[in-house]
């Protein structure tokens, strides 16, 4: 008798082809996620400063960690820079949403900062100058920010808030406050908003810490007690190294809650090994 041969039913080679295509899907994914990935931390390291001025007696530095939702960018910042009298600007903002759009703008306003920082040094007028050329760009998009000015020659410290989270400073022998001083609204907000400057006479060892509302506030974490925790943190290590003591804050992030990304700068005046203390001159 003659052995007769069937053909497989097309039931397990349609399997093997369904099965194929979602592996290909599956790999698609993959490679497109490690593209956004690799984008966000490309335009992230672009808008970041990528070093900080260095002065014999203010150290200085900063942290970033991204959103805990969506892409891994977003509109928080730090910088630094030598202004044309020899002075530093310092600032650090949070531009409103964590996307694209929010990392672009943060990128605009870094550079308005430092071009205005041409023509004035007082962190007051460049807040005020910042503010005009948002309001006239219309982005729809507001910005929280401080600005601030260390004069190395007579050790003062100006700083100016646009509707930005309180700094807090931290004294050598453990005091540590949150500075409420006045500000105005955020940027882009309103043409023609002023914005108080304070100024304060650095004497001795002490660090000022500067963040971003992602790292201090949560859907149940009030700013305010987010604000105890690093002023807690800051009076503790205070004799630390500058990039140890923003690398313990920034990590306060993890705890609020919070989907957006986070920032902090610290600047630390005076000699790592000295102990001495600030001297407020209101």
């Amino acid at each position: 008798m003659a052995h007769r041969h069937t053909t497989p039913s097309g039931g397990s080679g349609d399997l093997l082809q369904t099965l194929g295509d979602l592996t290909g899907r599956i790999l698609d994914r993959i490679k497109f996620q490690q593209a956004r990935v690799e984008l966000a931390a490309a335009l992230q390291r672009q808008v970041l400063a990528a070093e900080l001025p260095v002065l014999p007696c203010l150290h200085a530095a900063g942290r970033y960690a991204p959103a805990r939702a969506g892409l891994d960018i977003g509109g928080d910042w730090y910088d630094g820079f030598v202004m044309p009298d020899g002075s530093v600007g310092f600032a650090i903002g949070d531009v409103q949403g964590h996307d694209v759009e929010a990392a672009a703008l943060m990128g605009q306003v870094r550079t308005c900062l430092r071009a205005v920082a041409i023509a004035t040094t007082d962190p007051a007028e460049v807040l005020r100058r910042t503010n005009d050329l948002l309001v006239d760009m219309a982005s729809g998009l507001f910005v929280t920010c401080t600005f601030l000015r260390f004069d190395p020659l007579t050790n003062e410290l100006a700083d100016a808030r646009a509707g930005h989270v309180p700094a807090v400073w931290a004294a050598a022998d453990g005091r540590c406050d949150i500075v409420l001083n006045e500000g105005g609204l955020p940027l882009g907000i309103q043409a023609g908003e002023s914005y108080p400057s304070t100024s304060r006479k650095l004497t001795d060892v002490g660090a000022f810490v500067l963040v971003t509302d992602g790292l201090v506030e949560g859907p149940s974490y009030p700013i305010e007690e987010g604000l105890e925790r690093v002023a807690t943190l800051a009076g503790g290590a205070c004799r630390d190294d500058p990039d140890e003591l923003a690398a313990k804050i920034i990590k306060v992030a993890d705890s609020t809650g919070h989907s957006d990304d986070a920032a902090v700068l610290v600047l630390r005046y005076g000699r790592l090994r000295e102990q001495r203390v600030w001297q407020d001159e209101g």
